[in-house]
């Protein structure tokens, strides 16, 4: 098979790691395979075929202008994201408009999605982009299905993919399907990162989420904890434990993480079970426990109220392939 033409756009405010990120797990896939062919040919291009200065200073030199570029229609389109993005040149949306279509697949890291939303390629579909712009994303473009939890959404042929890091996890995905297993494992490892974190991982992790408490004792509560899901949370052992009185400490914990106690145990708890459903082969009764609900039955709910989906469900969803 012939090496699948991957084309990244590059503009004056890119987000140097947005392109750099998923080509160095594109120009992996040959090596990896054993095979100097049937992996990438990795292209970059900008409207002139001038070079571009990232977001952080950088300089890149494309290899051809856009014009130059759209004959023959790559497989791959790839559009990153950076400040940018903010306020776009409008050849560059007219270009995706007009060409983008013709590859087999598109795809776009960070705010790279607000450059396909521009050019209507993402109205109808369901899509992300980086946590701090998805509000903004769906004001804009209320015909997009915008969904601000995973890390990366597939949606037919169009593909977007939260900030920075998301776009290692995205590429991954897709040298998975087009190679397999073994090649992206082979490249993950050379590139020391997760085969790849699935796309309906959320962007945030329970402490992300939350703010950081400003007082030891309330910090070193957070970080017991994430590392005790399954003890004996109620506020006034947590309380204790912070050598504060419940009702000082309940106030105190909201003030400085903006969520109550029991909200940030219940993330934690939802996030830890979700953790072990993806990564292990443990029955629901056995996540159950280790996660801190006395019964399955007390995980379910937990599970229906955060995700809309019980335990069985999200496991069988998070193992399921892709969509081509």
């Amino acid at each position: 098979m012939p090496p699948r033409t991957v084309l990244v756009l590059l503009f004056d405010g890119v987000q140097s790691l947005d392109v750099t990120g998923p080509v160095e797990v594109f120009a992996g896939a040959a090596p990896a395979a054993g095979s100097a062919s049937g992996g990438y040919r990795v292209r970059t291009a900008s409207l002139d075929g001038a070079p571009v200065r990232t977001s952080s200073g950088l300089i890149l030199l494309p290899d051809h202008s856009l014009a130059e570029a759209a004959v023959p229609a790559p497989h791959t389109v790839l559009v990153p994201g950076g400040q940018g993005t903010r306020r776009p040149d409008p050849r560059l949306i007219d270009w995706l408009r007009v060409n983008a279509p013709g590859a087999q697949r598109i795809v776009s890291v960070c705010t790279g999605a607000i450059l396909l939303a521009q050019a209507g390629l993402l109205d109808g579909r369901r899509a992300t982009t980086h946590w701090a712009y998805c509000d903004r994303l769906a004001r804009d473009h209320p015909a997009i299905d915008v969904d601000p939890d995973p890390i990366y959404v597939r949606d037919g042929n169009v593909a977007t993919s939260a900030g920075v890091t998301a776009g290692i996890d995205l590429a991954l995905a897709l040298v998975e399907e087009d190679h397999g297993r073994d090649t992206a494992l082979t490249i993950a490892r050379h590139l020391v990162v997760f085969l790849r974190r699935p796309g309906n991982q959320a962007q945030f992790s329970a402490q992300l989420a939350a703010q950081t408490a400003r007082r030891e004792p309330l910090r070193e509560v957070q970080q017991w904890i994430t590392e005790h899901p399954d003890d004996d949370l109620c506020v006034e052992s947590m309380a204790a434990r912070a050598r504060l009185s419940p009702r000082h400490f309940a106030r105190a914990f909201r003030t400085e993480t903006g969520l109550t106690p029991g909200r940030y145990v219940e993330r934690v708890r939802v996030e830890h079970a979700r953790r072990l459903l993806e990564d292990t082969t443990d029955g629901v009764e056995e996540v159950s426990r280790a996660s801190g609900y006395g019964t399955p039955e007390a995980m379910r709910r937990a599970f229906l109220k955060n995700l809309g989906t019980p335990p069985a469900e999200y496991r069988r969803r998070f193992h399921a392939p892709s969509p081509s």
